[in-house]
């Protein structure tokens, strides 16, 4: 087994100190089972090292034609997804994951730059990690987007009731949108951003309470990510950031949600 170093440096895979394992030794009953895509070989042994002693249960793939396939043919709690991949890169497979599945997908880029980060949230990623990440940011962020998945399916007090504005209506019971008669194919952070603005309609809402509503941590964020949803929602939306009919910008504050007839 690959030694790890210590905690908190900023290399691939370090280690976070000791936690006790969140399931019985040698039981997979319960445990959330993760997938992990990238052709790094001794980063997905140091990754499910780390983890099963944490309560996960982490299956490997080394391909972009075998990790698209995987992904969408089992169940899985999440997706680890590297970018840089042979056979197909890592946007071509999350985008045929999101043909099917709505499964949380935490993106890992070699590089760390903006531009591969934006894609991958703009075609569908929940969540992005530089390569050079310390395990304890790979655990907290794994823990959200599963948490978060989690909440999808529960519904306490009963159903939240439909949220309208105007022709836009938003279906908290089924997590699904409609705009007049076409349902709006959201990925899980898009529909989430949604629902948080059509709840909170009339009202702006700053980035970091949106931040805080949908992304569920407390650690630093990509501060442009709220930005590139908003971007995309606009585009699924057919609405035009220069004269909005449904997301309007504050300047200096956040968005609000208008109905489309308002001046």
């Amino acid at each position: 087994m690959a030694k790890l170093p210590p905690e908190n440096s900023r290399v691939p895979m370090t280690a976070l100190g000791s936690q006790p394992p969140a399931c019985p030794s040698g039981s997979n009953a319960g445990r959330p089972r993760l997938l992990v895509i990238d052709d790094d070989r001794k980063l997905c042994r140091l990754i499910k090292d780390y983890l099963e002693p944490l309560g996960y249960e982490v299956a490997s793939v080394h391909s972009g034609p075998e990790g698209a396939e995987r992904a969408v043919a089992e169940p899985w709690q999440a997706i680890i997804l590297d970018l840089m991949l042979p056979g197909l890169d890592g946007f071509e497979v999350l985008k045929r994951i999101r043909r099917d599945s709505a499964v949380p997908v935490l993106m890992l880029t070699a590089r760390g730059e903006e531009a591969d980060r934006i894609v991958g949230l703009e075609i569908g990623a929940d969540d992005y990690l530089p390569k050079t990440f310390s395990t304890r940011e790979l655990l907290a962020r794994l823990r959200a987007v599963t948490r978060r998945a989690a909440l999808r399916t529960e519904t306490p007090g009963g159903p939240e009731p439909e949220l309208a504005v105007g022709a836009l209506r938003v279906q908290p019971g089924t997590r699904t949108a409609v705009l007049g008669d076409q349902p709006l194919s959201l990925t899980p952070v898009e529909y989430d951003l949604l629902a948080a603005l059509a709840r909170a309609r009339g009202r702006v809402k700053t980035r970091e309470q949106l931040l805080e509503e949908i992304r569920d941590r407390d650690y630093d964020v990509f501060d442009r990510s709220i930005d590139v949803h908003i971007s995309a929602l606009r585009k699924k939306l057919g609405d035009d950031p220069k004269n909005p009919r449904f997301i309007r910008t504050v300047r200096a504050a956040g968005y609000l949600l208008i109905h489309p007839e308002a001046p």
